[in-house]
């Protein structure tokens, strides 16, 4: 072991009138006028003078930081080679880089620059292209010159809608909530409810299927969970839904009672109570089966939740055309898009030819007319009605068949429009109290205006301010305070806003209604929106 000794007195910096003169001295001579023994001192350590040794040192440090500095750099440099490299990739629904849309997380990069990890997240553990994404990305980094190792893990966003803090308790955990509707019965749209969320579920999304039929409910028919009871918890008073296969399932039907027998408002009561207070976890797509017509239960739903899409189902007969038009002018009102028609009982394949008993041309009229990007037709298949009556949904009974395959395709429409939809900014509706004014924020745009409380309040058009027969005004100018204030503002579903006032009105406020209260004002709007009075 080696011993460390106090350090002679030759180490110690010499006084001034002793330091070497700045005059060059061969290695181990004396330098002029130089003390009695210090040649000894000279000759034992000429080899490392002292300012030598600080230099050296502070080369040494600086060189290791150097070194960190240059090894810092190197990392971020191949971070943006990486996201470069990443950037080749362009997603087909938003039609941009993954990069660009925020998709790279948790990226690293080994001190060696050897080996790069980083998660791809999604916006839905559903998205059909996240294979492709995945082979892409470990193709396009491991082609780097210097990158011998790749580790990519698929993630897909936590679930949540896009005004979740102004939602009710139960529906604050789910992304994206889908209307499957007729507006006329018997054409098949539960076997397309059913069918389309246990698709969503094969395609790795959480699930889960609200029947809103009260008075015909169908759901406990088409599927069959071991527990066939809704249990309410005890602590929090909410609902616990059953589960089959991995979905999660509400209806009237599995509340013990059966079918309803009760009046219009008494219906709106109970599936407001079933879909609000439902304990529904965290979901990326809750399919709603809604019952025929467009009546209460309809714009009940439109008003609780936010409905991020419209799946309408027809048959190929005029009569269902009819019925089902009036179903998607009420979703256009409502601001719910319609984005897939499902034709039901179309065609049946018989001695190598394709009959349609019932026509052709109504779902491609619907599409026409009103727009609707996409198109499926489902066959009259023995098999497809029987999965109904068994309880296994026919996706899960013949998950390669011919039906399932159109689900399939079903399946990733819905996927792919509910991605663009909620990348799309809806209006805003807020109250700023510093300047006493309802901000309206416009859609697509940084456009904005502002509107005086007492204008709105005094142009509301329900039955409470003006009359229904008459046209009458109830509500008169002088009756509004000039000064009133809202209490509170909040969505209800995509078309309209909730306004609570001091003397407990509620006013439902169509987005609609308060664009045109803006164009009232004749004059040119300023760089700095002036409120409307």
């Amino acid at each position: 072991m080696r011993t460390i000794h106090a350090a002679p007195a030759s180490f110690m910096v010499p006084p001034a009138s002793h330091i070497v003169s700045s005059t060059p001295t061969p290695r181990g001579a004396l330098p002029a006028k130089a003390p009695p023994g210090a040649a000894a001192t000279i000759q034992s350590h000429a080899r490392f003078p002292l300012p030598l040794r600080m230099d050296r040192r502070r080369r040494c440090a600086t060189a290791a930081s150097s070194s960190a500095d240059a090894t810092v750099a190197s990392v971020e440099h191949a971070k943006r080679d990486v996201l470069i490299a990443l950037s080749q990739i362009i997603d087909p629904d938003f039609g941009t880089d993954i990069v660009s849309c925020g998709f790279i997380k948790d990226l690293e990069i080994s001190e060696a620059l050897e080996e790069v990890s980083f998660r791809v997240e999604l916006t839905t553990p559903a998205c059909p292209v996240k294979d492709m994404f995945e082979e892409k990305a470990n193709e396009v980094v491991i082609a780097l010159p210097w990158v011998k190792k790749v580790n990519v893990t698929m993630s897909a966003q936590p679930a949540q809608p896009i005004h979740a803090g102004e939602l009710p308790e139960g529906l604050q955990k789910i992304s994206n909530i889908i209307a499957v509707s007729s507006c006329k019965g018997g054409v098949g749209k539960s076997t397309v409810a059913v069918n389309l969320a246990y698709t969503l579920a094969g395609m790795g999304a959480r699930v889960g299927i609200f029947d809103a039929d009260v008075f015909g409910p169908s759901l406990p028919t088409m599927v069959s969970p071991q527990n066939r009871l809704l249990v309410v918890n005890p602590e929090n008073k909410s609902i616990l839904p059953t589960e089959y296969l991995g979905v999660k399932l509400v209806s009237f039907g599995f509340a013990g009672q059966g079918r309803a027998i009760m009046r219009g408002p008494m219906v709106s009561g109970v599936i407001n109570q079933l879909l609000t207070t439902t304990d529904w976890g965290e979901l990326d797509y809750l399919v709603i089966d809604m019952p025929p017509g467009t009546g209460d239960i309809h714009l009940t739903l439109c008003q609780v939740a936010p409905l991020t899409a419209a799946v309408i189902v027809t048959t190929p007969q005029k009569l269902a055309f009819i019925d089902v038009a009036k179903g998607v002018r009420m979703f256009s009102k409502l601001k719910v898009p319609c984005v897939a028609v499902v034709e039901n009982m179309c065609y049946f394949d018989a001695e190598e030819k394709r009959y349609y008993p019932f026509g052709q041309g109504s779902g491609a009229q619907v599409v026409q007319q009103f727009g609707i990007p996409n198109l499926f037709e489902l066959p009259i298949r023995p098999t497809l009605s029987a999965s109904g009556d068994t309880g296994i949904p026919e996706v899960v009974a013949d998950p390669q068949g011919d039906v399932a395959k159109t689900f399939q395709n079903l399946g990733v429409c819905v996927v792919q429009q509910c991605a663009k939809i909620r990348q799309q900014v809806s209006t805003a509706v807020s109250y700023d109290r510093s300047i006493r004014a309802i901000r309206v924020k416009v859609p697509d745009s940084d456009e904005e205006f502002l509107l005086h409380p007492a204008t709105v309040r005094r142009n509301d058009r329900s039955a409470q301010s003006v009359d229904e027969w008459t046209g009458e005004q109830k509500v008169q100018y002088g009756d509004i305070p000039e000064d009133i204030e809202p209490e509170e503002i909040r969505p209800m579903g995509n078309y309209a806003v909730s306004i609570t006032w001091p003397d407990g009105f509620s006013q439902i406020a169509p987005y609609d209604q308060l664009d045109m209260l803006e164009r009232l004002v004749d004059v040119p709007r300023p760089a700095t929106p002036a409120v409307v009075s």
